[in-house]
């Protein structure tokens, strides 16, 4: 019956390739503009739309940190290191905080890897409390608003909760004195405790240059149906799995494995950008968190990304068309994922692929050095920029007070 299986499978899959072939899935040069409001949004320029004044800290709060390890500038939350030397050196930043329309606190919270490079958040709420508690003691912005004119990028798994399982991220919640200020963060759930109104979500970081030297001719047919690479069980955190990925990533292994159609495996190959470059669908399913760097690698290299996570709030999703980009495949409905991918039209999939090429699109959803118009510092710029001006409820009147000092777990209230 297996063997069976697997021929009809065979078949199936000769007579999709002979389905697409007439179209010639290429890695083609040709583009479609976003349509809409969208495409506008995205090559904003936020430049004359709001200026931006950047705390002076102490460098055992960023610069030191990174001395300490400078895996940091790699990994997928590099993102507040490098919004920093951006906002440094941009035309938005103002000396003078009384003009400023926000503050930006840089605080490296995510820079305290392990030796095999995974974040430990342990500190983090502790340094962010110390930043917060000598910005406000040292200026007086903080306390004329407890923070809601304060943005603050925390790149963490699940944001300013601040820990990478999500049961224990539900547990501790935001750490209490962000409550008002806006969050950048890589991490989007609707209705979740992690993510609050008025956030913005980002991509995570992903290498840009390293991505560029892997580019391969334009040319190149896209052979591959369906392409994955990574873990479908976390053994050591989640040895009786389900829990891992809430049990999404297992379910791809254990109804696809054997299927011609999909390429997936737990093993991550030196061709790993190049492959992704030959494949016509990039799976990116949750995983501890619902997202990945595996969203921006699908689609810097023109790779559908199958997005698999119930409820994710996407980067930049007002900018970005990820309905006509993407397929979106609910977590229950995982075994049903080549019934799914098969039935797309062959139309259908290459209006998405002149989409993703277009250049605005991928330029969003990168951090390079030096910075770029449209980029994902622009994009981070122009939703600051939209929230303005603020309104009267943003200050505190007289004697106000909102915030809790002395909220949240008795180890976050140690000094740090």
């Amino acid at each position: 019956m297996r063997s069976w299986s697997r021929g009809f499978l065979g078949v199936l899959y000769l007579a999709f390739l002979l389905k697409i072939e007439g179209v010639k899935f290429h890695r083609s040069e040709h583009t479609e503009r976003i349509s809409g409001s969208a495409g506008d949004v995205l090559e904003d320029n936020p430049v004359g739309r709001l200026k931006v004044f950047v705390y002076e800290l102490p460098s055992k709060y960023n610069k030191k940190i990174l001395q300490k390890d400078q895996r940091c500038l790699n990994h997928m939350f590099a993102a507040e290191i490098f919004m920093h030397r951006f906002l440094l050196s941009s035309a938005v930043r103002t000396f003078n905080p009384e003009e400023a329309d926000w503050f930006y606190t840089p605080v490296y919270c995510t820079c305290d890897l392990t030796p095999n490079g995974l974040p430990l958040p342990f500190k983090s709420p502790r340094m962010m409390r110390s930043a917060i508690q000598l910005i406000s003691s040292s200026w007086p912005y903080w306390n004329r608003t407890e923070g809601a004119d304060h943005f603050f990028i925390v790149p963490h798994d699940f944001g300013a909760c601040f820990h990478y399982q999500e049961e224990k991220a539900i547990e501790r919640g935001i750490l209490p004195l962000l409550q008002r200020a806006t969050l950048v963060q890589t991490f989007g759930q609707r209705n979740h405790v992690c993510l609050k109104d008025g956030s913005i979500t980002i991509p995570p970081y992903a290498p840009p240059q390293k991505m560029q030297s892997h580019l391969i001719p334009p040319d190149t047919p896209r052979s591959i149906f369906v392409y994955f690479r990574g873990l479908f069980y976390d053994v050591n955190n989640d040895p009786e799995g389900g829990y891992y990925a809430r049990g999404a990533r297992a379910a791809v292994w254990e109804n696809f494995k054997n299927n011609p159609l999909f390429d997936i495996s737990t093993e991550h190959p030196t061709t790993y950008y190049e492959d992704m470059q030959r494949a016509i669908f990039c799976l990116c399913p949750l995983g501890w968190a619902p997202w990945s760097p595996r969203l921006v690698e699908a689609v810097i290299f023109g790779c559908i990304p199958v997005i698999i996570a119930d409820d994710i709030v996407l980067p930049f999703a007002d900018a970005i068309p990820w309905e006509d980009i993407g397929v979106f495949v609910a977590e229950k409905d995982v075994p049903n994922l080549d019934t799914i991918l098969t039935s797309i039209q062959p139309e259908e999939i290459l209006r998405k692929q002149r989409l993703l090429a277009n250049p605005s699109m991928k330029q969003a959803m990168l951090f390079p050095t030096p910075a770029q118009s449209g980029d994902a510092f622009h994009q981070i710029l122009n939703g600051l920029a939209r929230k303005l001006p603020h309104d009267k409820s943003t200050y505190m009147k007289p004697g106000e007070k909102f915030l809790n000092w002395t909220a949240g777990p008795v180890g976050d209230l140690k000094p740090w």
